[in-house]
C-alpha cells in the first residue's frame, strides 16, 4: 500500500478539521477519498471525494482503508465496529465510547479484524507531558505519593452547549466536562501516574450552564501503595488554571505556565524522617526548570502516527485499549457521584451501564438548541493545552 485512503464520518468541528488537514497534504502517505455526514450541506465544500450520508455505505464501498470517526460520542463504537467488520482501520475521536462495555467491544472487533485502532488523545504528543512522563518513569522523584491536577481552563459559554442537540445531556453526550473536555486529562493522568484502586467523586450538574450534565467535577483516588490523586475540572470558571503537581518520596514536579519545575532531594524523605537527629531538619533540595515553547497541534502527530502504523507498522502513540483506562476513570467518577459511594476499579461494566440508563431516563435538559454556522475546518486554539 502506497497511501492510506481515508474517510471521515462526521463533519462537525473536529471532523472537518481532520479532513482539511489531510486534503492539505499535511499527513504524509494519507489521502482523503470519502466524507460522510447526515447533513448534506456539510458535504458540499468537498471536491474530488466520494460523498455519503450513510456511514455503512461508505465503509462497505471499498473506497477507504481507514476511517476517522468524529460523530457524537454514542456513535463512535457503532461506527468503529462496522468499520472493522468491513476490514477498515479506525481512528476515533475522544472519548472512544461513553462506557467501558462499548470500548471493550470495539477492541475485540479490532483484534478479530486485525486492523489498527487508535484514539485522538493528541495531548500525549505535547512536549511538556512527554517530558513529565519520562521524568516520572525514570524514578527521579522516587516512590509516588500524590498527584494533584487543577484543570479549570476548559471554559465554555452557553452558546457552545446550545450549538447542538446532542450536547449537554446524558442521552446525547453521555456526560459533561469529564466526558467531553477532560478525557484528554484523564488519559494523561493514567498515562503518567497509573490507574488507582478506587475513586470517590462529586459532580455538579448545571452549576454554571443550562445543561443536565456536570460542568464541574472533583475526584479523589487511592492507589495500592498508599498514594492519592486529586482531580478538579470545570467549564464554568474563568480565568481558569492548569496546574499539575506530582510528588514522590524523593521530590516533586510542578507543571504550569508551559514549564516543569523539578525539585529533587539528596535522600529519600522517609529515610530522612526517621534518621535525622534534628527536630526541624529538612532534606537538601536541588531544582531544575524545563521550559517549553507554545504547543503545536498534536492532531497532526496522531494522524501521521496512525498512517505510519498502517503503512509501516510504527507503534501507535495511543492504542485502542488505552480508551478503556480513560473510560474507567470517568465511569467510576460518575458511579461514585450517583451512588454516593467509593468505587473500586475496575468497575462493573454492566452496573455502570444500568445506572447510566437511569440517569438518562430521569434527566431534563433545560437548554435551547440554536442553529450555528457550518464548521470552519480549522483546528481551534481551544484544543491546545492552554497553560
Amino acid at each position: 500500500m502506497e497511501n492510506v485512503r481515508f474517510g471521515v464520518v462526521g463533519l462537525g468541528n473536529m471532523g472537518s478539521a481532520h479532513a482539511k488537514n489531510i486534503i492539505e497534504n499535511n499527513i504524509k502517505g494519507a489521502i482523503l477519498t470519502a466524507v460522510c455526514d447526515i447533513l448534506p450541506d456539510r458535504l458540499e465544500s468537498f471536491e474530488n471525494v466520494k460523498k455519503f450520508t450513510d456511514y455503512k455505505k461508505m465503509l462497505s464501498s471499498g473506497v477507504v482503508d481507514a476511517v476517522i470517526v468524529a460523530t457524537p460520542h454514542y456513535l463512535h463504537p457503532e461506527i468503529a465496529v462496522c468499520a472493522f467488520e468491513n476490514n477498515v482501520n479506525v481512528l476515533s475521536e475522544k472519548p472512544s465510547g461513553v462506557y467501558t462495555k462499548q470500548i471493550k467491544k470495539m477492541n475485540e472487533a479490532a483484534k478479530i479484524a486485525g486492523k489498527a485502532f487508535s484514539i485522538m488523545f493528541n495531548q500525549r504528543t505535547t512536549p511538556i507531558y512527554k517530558k513529565a512522563r519520562e521524568l516520572f518513569l525514570s524514578g527521579v522523584i522516587g516512590e509516588p505519593k500524590r498527584f494533584v491536577w487543577l484543570i479549570t481552563n476548559w471554559y465554555r459559554t452557553q452558546k457552545y452547549y446550545d450549538s447542538g442537540d446532542w450536547r449537554g445531556s446524558y442521552k446525547g453526550e453521555g456526560g459533561g466536562v469529564l466526558m467531553n473536555q477532560a478525557p484528554h486529562n484523564l488519559d494523561i493522568w493514567q498515562w503518567i501516574f497509573g490507574m488507582p484502586k478506587s475513586i470517590s467523586a462529586n459532580i455538579y450538574c448545571g452549576k454554571y450552564h443550562n445543561i443536565s450534565v456536570e460542568d464541574e467535577a472533583e475526584i479523589f483516588a487511592e492507589y495500592e501503595n498508599g498514594a492519592t490523586a486529586v482531580f478538579i475540572t470545570s467549564t464554568g470558571e474563568y480565568p481558569g488554571t492548569n496546574r499539575l503537581e506530582i510528588s514522590g518520596d524523593k521530590g516533586k514536579m510542578v507543571l504550569e505556565n508551559n514549564k516543569i519545575m523539578l525539585y529533587t532531594a539528596n535522600i529519600c524523605e522517609r529515610d530522612f524522617c526517621f534518621s535525622s537527629n534534628e527536630e526541624y531538619a529538612i532534606p537538601e533540595i536541588s531544582k531544575q526548570t524545563f521550559e517549553f515553547k507554545d504547543e503545536v497541534h498534536g492532531h497532526t502527530a496522531i494522524l501521521q502516527n496512525f498512517t505510519n502504523n498502517i503503512l509501516f507498522g510504527e507503534p501507535l502513540i495511543v492504542d485502542g485499549l488505552d480508551g478503556i483506562n480513560e473510560a474507567q476513570l470517568c465511569n467510576a467518577s460518575y458511579m461514585s457521584a450517583w451512588t454516593n459511594k467509593r468505587i473500586d476499579l475496575p468497575i462493573d461494566d454492566e452496573e455502570f451501564y444500568s445506572i447510566l440508563q437511569e440517569q438518562i431516563e430521569k434527566e431534563s435538559c433545560k437548554k435551547t438548541v440554536k442553529k450555528t454556522n457550518n464548521p470552519s475546518g480549522e483546528y481551534s486554539e481551544r484544543w491546545n493545552v492552554k497553560w
